[in-house]
């Protein structure tokens, strides 16, 4: 059914397993969507990266920055954004953020591309704990989505962790669910293919 999440509890509240599924863009009723150029980035570490033919523009979703304030995706246009929507619950989401950091480090000052964690974690003390683990992450900045909807509105609805590449028009261009290497020669590849295209 498209647009259907699950969520599996066990063992008093620990997350077991985050599914759902989807049609769209990313996933056709009717086979696997076509695939744009980006697709040529889709091996070794990142082979189960998705780069639709068929864009779509980011959802326009409020998240909040550390103070507080209301952002939307939108408010990133003309930059090329790495968005990495996380937990602290997700140990894969915890395992590659020093990639994304590293990420990070090699970009510091190109104003062209913003690496965007997005953490999903609710409630108070959950979300002081991502910020304390962000902040071990330097350049990284913190930003949240307490309402825990992001994960629900990209190519694997739910999926843990989920990274987008979205291009200076705001179109979601690329997405990878699960654990990778974002500091690697096929992530920074993709990057400055991204980077690369006219603006």
């Amino acid at each position: 059914m498209a647009g259907l999440g699950a969520l599996v509890l066990v063992g008093g509240g620990a997350l077991a397993t985050l599914y759902a599924t989807r049609s769209g863009p990313f996933k056709a009723d009717d086979g696997p969507a076509a695939q744009s150029e980006l697709a040529r980035f889709a091996v070794g570490p990142l082979a189960r990266l998705e780069a639709p033919a068929d864009t779509s523009i980011a959802p326009d979703h409020v998240f909040y920055d550390r103070e507080g304030a209301e952002v939307r995706l939108a408010d990133f246009r003309g930059k090329v954004l790495v968005v990495n929507l996380w937990a602290m619950w997700c140990a894969p989401c915890r395992t590659e953020m020093p990639t994304l950091q590293r990420l990070a480090e090699a970009y510091a000052g190109d104003d062209r591309l913003v690496v965007l964690p997005i953490n999903v974690d609710t409630g108070a003390d959950a979300i002081a704990d991502a910020k304390s683990f962000i902040d071990v992450h330097a350049p990284l900045p913190m930003y949240s989505d307490p309402s825990f909807q992001l994960p629900f509105l990209f190519v694997d609805p739910g999926k843990m962790p989920q990274t987008l590449l979205i291009d200076r028009q705001g179109r979601v261009r690329a997405a990878f669910s699960g654990e990778a290497d974002w500091a690697g020669p096929e992530a920074r590849a993709l990057v400055e293919a991204l980077l690369a295209e006219e603006g």
